[in-house]
């Protein structure tokens, strides 16, 4: 078969046979793809440090008959998280961007919203900020899932909320109103619902809110609940990051 090439994002590897290692790529035009790199803890000429984590490639891999793998023949580095000095937080934060590509998104179906959602905060992370491109991330990966509930009124009675007060719990699809939120109950505050509402209207290089990580530490805290409701697994990287958190 001719070998494919597209844009790629890598999200994982792991090991295989002596030399080898299993590939999960983000395709821009296939969407997530996972292939064997053949000899690619030895082969520096076909694939040096493309296949680092968040490493943005132009990939070529061929489609193998009655295989569930791709064969990986090469990726060319066309832009890498480790051009620029990585401190612990982010590359726990670039961590999370990978997990969260690898656990929404299904195998071979194309996104080119997300794809760009994705460079565009990759790139928003070599700045001084970490929170805000984080914060937009989750919220437009819970929108592009379709994961994403109406944050301006009650999911139990339709009460509109703006600028009231409002509650989210694990268990349930939306927020609710102080008279029907569930026991053990947190509140995303009205400065976290208007922030999620900017992130929605305007492009990450436009949003401009505080660096620190209790900005919007609710609305991330009602995100990542959202999503783990949905997949049913708890994320590992949350913990990472609210480790780090609390030094930031």
């Amino acid at each position: 078969m001719p070998l494919k090439e597209s844009e790629a994002i890598i999200l994982r590897t792991y090991p295989f046979r002596e030399s080898d290692l299993v590939v999960t790529l983000f395709t821009r035009t296939e969407g997530k793809v996972r292939g064997v790199a053949r000899a690619a803890k030895k082969s520096r000429r076909r694939f040096g440090g493309a296949l680092e984590p968040l490493t943005y490639v132009k990939a070529r891999y061929e489609d193998r008959e009655r295989q569930d793998l791709a064969r990986l023949e090469a990726c060319e580095v066309l832009d890498s998280p480790l051009s620029s000095e990585v401190s612990y937080a982010r590359a726990i934060a670039l961590g999370h961007v990978a997990e969260l590509l690898d656990e929404l998104l299904p195998d071979r179906e194309a996104s080119d919203a997300v794809f760009r959602l994705a460079l565009a905060v990759l790139g928003e992370l070599r700045g001084p900020g970490l929170w805000i491109p984080l914060t937009y991330f989750e919220l437009w990966m819970t929108r592009l899932m379709g994961y994403l509930p109406d944050l301006s009124e009650c999911v139990r009675c339709g009460r509109v909320l703006n600028g009231s007060r409002a509650y989210f719990h694990a268990l349930a699809d939306g927020i609710m109103c102080p008279e029907h939120k569930r026991l053990a109950s947190s509140e995303i505050s009205p400065e976290s619902r208007k922030l999620a509402s900017e992130m929605l209207r305007a492009p990450l290089s436009k949003i401009r809110s505080p660096g620190s990580a209790a900005a919007a530490a609710d609305l991330r805290k009602f995100l990542l609940e959202t999503l783990e409701h949905h997949i049913e697994k708890r994320l590992v990287t949350r913990g990472m990051l609210e480790k780090i958190s609390q030094s930031w």
